[in-house]
């Protein structure tokens, strides 16, 4: 199944029956303010980087809007969360964390699901991308699933790859192809890791800046019946220095 890729502002008549949507966007903070460009989006799951532990938040908005979440970060205002629709059931697989930074593991529903939002989490050698292959390397196997996703900001891109260094952005896609999940992206387009054409990040905000260092992976049973979207520019770029991915899954098939 292909899809092609675009820019485009999706809206709640995009969801039809027995469709999931996924959604991952880093919000470059104050998240509270910014929960009205979800909601037109009507996601049944969102991974928001950078958000605020509506736990500890004085918005009784941002809290009721938080009915259904996992939160995980040590900075109360800038953290990983997943939010749901009411009834999704969001259990936390409370896998020990080892000081890595920043991974959010659990079960919606019936999909196996790690949020992620690499940092350096103070670590000489092992920052970002290398977070990512540590924890594989400890929890690999709950991911080994018919439905497994592993979506968020990864800070990294294949063309940062160093070749002496065996936790490269290329050693974690490998990691991940061994237990048959794989880039929606770079399924759909055919374009190689390094090779992306469409950026989900601007450095500073800046259009000549452009990167793709967000990424949703996916296990087969899911890739076969999803479709990836990217959102524009002009609607999201004064919000974030991020673009969200859109995943919509046809869980028809599966």
């Amino acid at each position: 199944m292909s899809f092609k890729i675009c820019y485009y502002q999706t809206s709640a008549l995009d969801i039809i029956a027995n469709q999931m949507r996924i959604i991952t966007w880093n919000c470059n903070g104050a998240f509270r303010k910014k929960l009205h460009l979800l909601d037109a989006l009507n996601a049944e799951i969102i991974i928001i980087q950078e958000c605020e532990n509506p736990a500890l938040s004085k918005d009784q908005n941002y809290k009721n809007w938080a009915a259904n979440y996992l939160w995980a970060g040590e900075n109360k205002n800038k953290g990983l969360g997943i939010f749901a629709r009411p009834g999704i059931k969001l259990e936390s697989l409370n896998l020990e964390p080892n000081g890595l930074q920043l991974f959010l593991p659990c079960k919606a529903d019936t999909i196996t699901l790690l949020a992620v939002w690499t940092k350096e989490a103070d670590s000489p050698t092992f920052k970002y991308i290398g977070q990512l292959y540590k924890w594989l390397k400890l929890h690999k196997p709950i991911l080994a699933k018919d439905k497994s996703i592993v979506i968020g900001d990864l800070n990294s891109n294949a063309c940062w790859d160093v070749w002496d260094r065996w936790w490269n952005h290329t050693d974690v896609v490998n990691e991940l192809s061994d237990i048959g999940i794989h880039s929606l992206y770079h399924t759909q387009t055919g374009l190689s890791q390094g090779a992306e054409k469409q950026p989900t990040f601007f450095l500073h905000r800046k259009l000549e800046k452009p990167y793709h260092i967000d990424y949703a992976f996916l296990s087969k049973q899911l890739l076969d019946n999803a479709k990836l979207t990217i959102g524009q520019v002009e609607d999201w770029l004064e919000h974030s220095d991020h673009l969200p991915l859109i995943i919509d899954i046809n869980q028809e098939n599966i």
